[in-house]
């Protein structure tokens, strides 16, 4: 049986996918997944990955957190990778998430694009990362801050022989 986290996110995936009027085979062709997976993701026999969370939300039009019922402490990760929701933000017009960013020496976090006009900001704290996204490429170490458009793939490594700690700030503009 799936953790009680895990339940939960599942049962906000089944409630965002039927108030957008999305069948589970529509979402889960949207999100690159399979029927089956995304039936025990919701069912809550299933735990999600950070992988899957990512690919539902972005056909679901919302942001991490929102299937991390925007919970301070909230944990979403995979093998040597973790992000801590620290703070969420509901403006009028956007959605701001704060992360605490822990990825392992050499590992590698890809992302699918997020909702349109989704903005991610990283702030190292300790190690380096390399951010790629649409053709770009940006080295950031330790005190340094980098900024791209997070609605298209982009990923972040963990450069160097040194585990990252970073800040990762998420913008979701609203009605996207």
């Amino acid at each position: 049986m799936a953790s009680e986290p895990g339940a939960a996110a599942g049962a906000r995936v089944r409630a965002l996918r039927e108030e957008r009027g999305l069948t589970l085979t529509a979402l889960a062709a949207a999100a690159g997944i399979g029927k089956g997976s995304l039936s025990e993701l919701e069912s809550g026999r299933r735990n999600p990955t950070l992988d899957t969370l990512y690919a539902v939300a972005g056909p679901l039009g919302v942001p991490l957190g929102a299937l991390l019922d925007f919970s301070a402490g909230a944990v979403a990760a995979d093998e040597g990778f973790e992000g801590v929701l620290l703070h969420t933000e509901r403006g009028e017009s956007s959605t701001s998430e704060v992360y605490l960013l822990r990825v392992a020496a050499g590992v590698t976090r890809e992302s699918p694009a997020h909702a349109a006009g989704a903005v991610e900001q990283l702030v190292v704290l300790a190690g380096g990362c390399r951010v790629e996204y649409a053709g770009h490429r940006v080295d950031v170490s330790t005190g340094g801050h980098a900024s791209w458009p997070a609605d298209v793939p982009h990923r972040y490594t963990a450069a160097g022989d040194a585990d990252l700690r970073a800040v990762n700030v998420i913008v979701t503009p609203h009605g996207s």
